[in-house]
């Protein structure tokens, strides 16, 4: 059977399976396996890794312990139950000041923020519509754009416009064609946190246009020297846009799957119909131990203290071995400009420092290539305890002063 004829268009037809092109983080997986095999017995120190080192809060594993074994959360639970929507409000009352969310038709929940992001372009996007998404970012909501038949419109992440899009210089006619406009902030990987001013200049925008903007606040608790920010708490926010959260990176919950999405009713009512077509919920475990720590800004402040410290030290490791890094105003990430080569050895770009850095000296980060040619360093890489970190960063200050790196 010829399966190369079946295979959709979106997805590269005939050629799906074909093209040697291979997606950066299968280099760097590749890059680490090799570096193991030429290094045996050296430690890897990954400072790629994009998910929390800990585990969730005690009190959510506690309540999910109790709720697995209750005979009525074994079912689907469809869109959701009505218990999280409810802490769902009143975390966004507690963390962000939005008072007027209505649980029951502002709120739905998702199994995570990425399928989310997949299903919202099935409820906005004919053929020719356009999405505009920020970058470096990420691409599932661009992607299942021109799944169906839309078009993606990049907006650069540039450091002189604070990592913030230029919104003056979007053309009119783009404007004219665009149905959703994609930002995340706090943003991975730039580490750009929300503002008020992107944020109601973005409105206006908005409602001018009649765009809808998707705000992927998956990092909204892990800001830093400013207090956590809804554009649903801005003027105007609830008409123009929808906000996504999530439970994996404020709570360490990455594997547990679970976010929601708040906003405008008519929105929740199209992603809620979409969403009931494709899944069954989330367990219903899952969600009722969530509501034992959505809203307790002490688990969350705890958690964002963690990483704050850890990226206090990685900022200071890393101007010492050359690089122009500073604290981020949000996230767990570093996104700092890549070096041009060590010693006599040159890099086209990030990417190849990066290789360079796994290979030779086990230190592995996230190149970005995107808008400028920028290294992510993460606050998540595996240590026993806080004097654990202290040598792992240590560590990587050797290694990085030892690779003779330069930027000119």
């Amino acid at each position: 059977m010829n399966f190369q004829k079946l295979f959709a268009e979106r997805i590269g037809g005939e050629k799906f399976g074909t093209i040697n092109e291979i997606y950066k983080f299968e280099k760097i997986k590749r890059a680490k396996a090799e570096a193991r095999v030429r290094h045996p017995g050296m430690e890897l120190l990954d400072f790629g890794v994009g998910e929390p080192d800990q585990m969730a809060p005690p009190p959510i594993r506690k309540a999910l312990k109790k709720a697995i074994d209750q005979p009525g959360n074994r079912g689907y639970a469809d869109n959701g139950i009505r218990d999280f929507k409810i802490a769902a409000a009143d975390y966004m009352r507690k963390f962000f000041g939005v008072k007027d969310l209505d649980p029951d038709t502002e709120i739905n929940h998702s199994i995570g923020s990425k399928p989310a992001l997949a299903m919202l372009p099935a409820c906005f996007i004919n053929p020719g519509d356009v999405a505009l998404v920020t970058i470096p970012g990420y691409p599932v909501m661009a992607t299942h754009t021109v799944y169906f038949g839309g078009k993606v419109v990049k907006l650069p992440l540039l450091k002189e416009n604070g990592f913030y899009p230029d919104l003056d210089k979007i053309p009119e006619d783009i404007l004219r064609e665009t149905k959703l406009f994609y930002i995340n902030y706090p943003n991975n990987p730039t580490g750009a946190a929300p503002s008020e001013t992107f944020f109601d200049k973005l409105i206006a925008l908005a409602e001018k246009n009649n765009i809808l903007i998707v705000q992927d606040a998956a990092y909204a608790t892990l800001v830093y020297g400013r207090s956590p920010l809804s554009i649903l708490s801005r003027p105007g926010g609830k008409e123009t846009a929808i906000e996504l959260h999530s439970m994996s990176k404020s709570y360490n919950m990455t594997g547990w799957r679970l976010g929601f999405v708040a906003g405008h009713r008519r929105v929740i009512q199209a992603y809620a119909e979409v969403k009931d077509n494709i899944d069954s919920g989330q367990f219903k475990a899952i969600q009722i131990a969530a509501c034992a720590g959505i809203a307790d800004k002490k688990l969350s402040d705890n958690i964002k203290k963690h990483y704050e410290k850890r990226l206090k030290k990685l900022v200071s490791a890393l101007k010492k071995a050359g690089f122009d890094a500073r604290m981020p105003g949000g996230t767990f990430y570093l996104y700092v400009p890549a070096p041009k080569g060590a010693g006599n050895i040159a890099f086209k770009n990030a990417e190849e420092a990066s290789q360079f850095l796994i290979r030779n000296q086990m230190v592995s980060t996230v190149p970005w290539d995107d808008a400028g040619s920028y290294l992510r360093f993460s606050a998540t890489f595996e240590s026993k305890n806080e004097k654990d970190d202290d040598r792992v960063i240590r560590e990587l200050l050797h290694r990085l002063e030892t690779s003779h790196l330069r930027w000119d």
